[in-house]
């Protein structure tokens, strides 16, 4: 306990100030998995559906912030400037040791100022695909009660 009282002690001396939560902010830009609308990770960006879905539900947006990793392809840092200066919504270019490259590191997220505690924050979960209309129709068929069968044949 002294131990502890200690280094609170001198890291405040020091004008270090501990940080909540380390493994989570580097992993969303430094920001909070409790603020997080929309997620995109850095394959996810690549794939034209999803990222034209992210572009298409800008007005979704509205209210919220949206922080980009600033190693992303400038053609997907336009656009996403773009939308925001279209739809007056703030953005910032993170460049700090949390804007990483990896597969499955963030590319963009749009966050709340205070905490909303969404579930699904993965853009294939918040705006899932369509299913395609072909198989809709395809599945559905004249069903035949049990007399119409039984004394017609099942026609």
């Amino acid at each position: 306990m002294t131990e502890d009282l200690n280094t609170r002690v001198e890291n405040a001396a020091k004008g270090i100030t501990p940080q909540t939560k380390p493994d989570e902010r580097r992993r969303f830009l430094g920001s909070l998995r409790e603020r997080v609308l929309v997620r995109m990770n850095n394959t996810e960006i690549k794939q034209p559906k999803l990222t034209s879905t992210f572009l298409e539900h800008f007005a979704d947006y509205r209210g919220y912030a949206i922080l980009i990793n600033g190693n992303l392809d400038d053609d997907f840092l336009n656009q996403v400037e773009t939308k925001c200066s279209q739809y007056d919504i703030p953005f910032t270019l993170v460049n700090n040791e949390t804007a990483r490259l990896g597969a499955e590191d963030t590319a963009i997220l749009v966050v709340a100022k205070t905490a909303i505690n969404k579930n699904r924050v993965e853009i294939g979960q918040v705006y899932p695909p369509e299913m395609p209309k072909i198989a809709l129709g395809q599945a559905q068929t004249k069903k035949t009660s049990f007399w119409q069968r039984l004394f017609h044949g099942g026609r």
